[in-house]
């Protein structure tokens, strides 16, 4: 039986539409950005133009377009498009959506694409009903997840598909997005509207390279203006969007420290407090800041400069006591110190070593005249029972009695080098004094 107010109520529904959904672009010409994906020659370009598309994953921060991505691929295909919410959609739903493929594929000879949002809270038991059909190709999957799929994205999924990751509009995309929908005769049909580049500035910086946000400010300064002819200077702009907030997700939270660790190991001041004021702006907890100053401290100063450690570990607990906002000054002090530290990453080098040659070769004994006198046996081969004196020649060298503090003797038994001191900082010193230790013990040999 024919609906007759369903024109109707489609009509109501396209008229709430926020702009982003009215502008979406309806052909791959028409998407902006995300060349690295969609400029011919590319792999997800080559899939499309060839009709091959498997199932694929889209990954990346929010407003980057993977919806209208989606949507752009089902129409590039001329396949159905059937969008759901992997967090809401039910077992039962996706039975319906098989069937329904199953038919329209046999009756029509086209393919349905599955576009699920937020894909990493797809449930064990909606994939079981699922992945079969996936892999023989009858419904084609497409995700969408901010999250990062290799972490939050179910390995059944993982194996089955494509990844491809969305990038952020770089500040002369979101200007020529924002163009395009000033332009576009489905955004505003009874608006003249121009703007300025001052303003196409501030919402191209303070969108951070988000699309719906740049566009949700566009829609919210043209509908607040009362005439229908609409300038949009700069202080129209800024009072449009609300403060620039910087995009740090869970890839955010692993990307930013990342960035400050190498920041403050390739001595770069500047840098290292530009990545630390950027996690404590988006509420990064400082003390996980402070933790990792503390573990760079040893794995990439080291002896080089040995307050380094000292610094770190005052600047943990003072974190831990003081709390924001004050710790902000703490973590400064501290990363800058350790960014202009001389570097060295030998005591790191030699532990991860040893630990290689304890894990894959045979374990050496202690030697004999190591041992703890006072509980370790010696030979009893005799019958009496009492440990046998050691021989001269395996008798423990006391160091303070040797000059310069150097007996050279073995203490270890086999030849082995894993510590190799930095000729930098205060490591130069240490390897002065090493060179001659092993001196003495070759020497000796």
């Amino acid at each position: 039986m024919n609906d007759l107010w369903k024109a109707n109520r489609d009509a109501a529904l396209k008229a709430v539409e926020p702009l982003a959904a009215r502008v979406r672009p309806r052909a791959l010409e028409d998407v902006v950005g995300q060349t690295h994906l969609l400029d011919p020659g590319k792999l997800l370009r080559r899939m499309i133009d060839a009709d091959t598309l498997t199932s694929v994953i889209l990954h990346g921060p929010p407003g980057t377009g993977k919806t209208t991505l989606a949507e752009v691929i089902a129409k590039a295909t001329s396949r159905r498009f059937v969008r759901e919410n992997a967090a809401s959609v039910g077992v039962k739903r996706i039975r319906e959506i098989i069937d329904d493929a199953s038919r329209i594929l046999a009756d029509q000879d086209k393919r349905t694409i599955l576009f699920l949002d937020e894909i990493h809270r797809f449930s064990k038991s909606q994939q079981d009903v699922l992945l079969a059909d996936v892999e023989r190709g009858l419904i084609t999957l497409i995700g969408a997840t901010t999250e990062n799929p290799l972490f939050a994205v179910n390995s059944a999924l993982i194996s089955r598909s494509t990844l491809f990751r969305l990038e952020s509009l770089n500040e002369a995309e979101t200007k020529q997005l924002i163009r395009n929908a000033i332009e576009n005769p489905r955004a505003f049909p009874d608006r003249s509207i121009t703007i300025t580049d001052d303003a196409l500035r501030v919402w191209a910086l303070k969108s951070e390279g988000d699309a719906r946000r740049a566009l949700t400010a566009l829609e919210v300064a043209v509908l607040s203006s009362p005439s229908s002819t609409v300038h949009i200077d700069q202080q129209l702009a800024e009072d449009s969007i609300q403060q620039k907030v910087a995009t740090y997700g869970e890839d955010g939270h692993y990307d930013t420290i990342s960035a400050m660790i190498k920041s403050v190991r390739g001595s770069d001041p500047d840098a290292a407090i530009y990545w630390i004021a950027r996690m404590l702006d988006a509420g990064e907890d400082p003390r996980f800041i402070a933790r990792r100053l503390a573990i760079l401290a040893s794995e990439d100063i080291g002896n080089a400069d040995p307050r380094g450690i000292m610094i770190a570990q005052a600047a943990w607990d003072l974190v831990e006591r003081i709390g924001m906002p004050e710790a902000r000054i703490t973590l400064a002090q501290c990363a800058t110190y350790l960014a202009c530290a001389p570097k060295s990453n030998a005591a790191y080098v030699a532990i991860d070593a040893a630990l290689d040659d304890v894990r894959k070769d045979r374990v050496i004994p202690v030697p004999i005249y190591l041992r703890d006198g006072n509980t370790s046996p010696r030979s009893d081969a005799d019958g009496s029972g009492k440990r046998v004196r050691d021989l001269e020649t395996e008798k423990y060298q006391y160091s303070h009695n040797a000059d310069n503090q150097l007996t050279g003797q073995d203490y270890l038994g086999v030849p082995k080098r894993y510590y190799e001191p930095k000729d930098i900082g205060s490591e130069k010193t240490l390897k002065q004094f090493l060179e001659q230790a092993r001196a003495s013990k070759q020497s000796k040999a």
